[in-house]
């Protein structure tokens, strides 16, 4: 692994692979870009992963944007951090000679919902995205339009942190503005299991991520 230690003020890992598409690896509550560059391995061993570490701090432990003490689901600086996650998404691009690749999310938990937020911000920065454990964090803009945008969304029908029905809300609304949306549910809780692993791994397989 390559650690560049900053772009556009943030600290990141980049890992080269093969001529497919570009992982932007987003890590959970508490992760760091090592997670998500041994995740991105796991799951395509041959992808060119680029890796952000969360710039907020909850007692410590990095997200990409805060939450409210008193309601866990509300984000006071959603907008400013996710315009500020996309400079970076672009700027990394650049800095690597990446631009003009496609460009697939995977996030767990925080950062499936930051991998969200970007696509609801700023559509067509992303080609897609595999999110874990992921919701929606905010209404969607009108008019807005994800056609050509493939995402795999993997819920767990006992989630204590992101209940099923707020799972259910972010399809709804990604079907609603076009995208092309897998789902894949496991009936346990928050955490990852195998199964999970091997419907993300298959999904990027079939998109051409990993490939040499």
């Amino acid at each position: 692994m390559t650690g560049v230690p900053e772009v556009a003020g943030w600290e990141y890992a980049v890992e080269p692979g093969g001529a497919g598409p570009v992982l932007l690896m987003l890590h959970g509550t508490g992760g760091d870009e090592r997670d998500m560059i041994g995740l991105g391995r796991a799951l395509a061993p041959g992808a060119t992963l680029v890796a952000p570490r969360g710039r907020v701090s909850e007692h410590g432990m990095a997200r990409f944007f805060s939450r409210t003490p008193a309601d866990p689901f509300a984000f006071p600086d959603l907008d400013e951090r996710i315009d500020d996650l996309a400079g970076f998404v672009r700027a990394a691009l650049a800095a690597n000679g990446l631009e003009g690749r496609p460009v697939f999310a995977v996030g767990y938990s925080n950062g499936a919902n930051a991998a969200v937020a970007l696509m609801l911000r700023h559509p067509g920065l992303l080609d897609g995205g595999v999110l874990l454990r992921p919701m929606l964090p905010a209404p969607p803009p009108p008019d807005l339009d994800l056609a050509g945008t493939a995402v795999l969304v993997a819920g767990g029908r006992q989630d204590g942190m992101i209940p099923a029905d707020r799972v259910q809300g972010l399809l709804d609304v990604l079907r609603a503005a076009g995208a092309e949306v897998r789902e894949h549910w496991e009936e346990g809780g928050h955490g990852l299991t195998q199964d999970d692993l091997g419907a993300a791994a298959t999904w990027l397989a079939e998109r051409g991520a990993g490939a040499r």
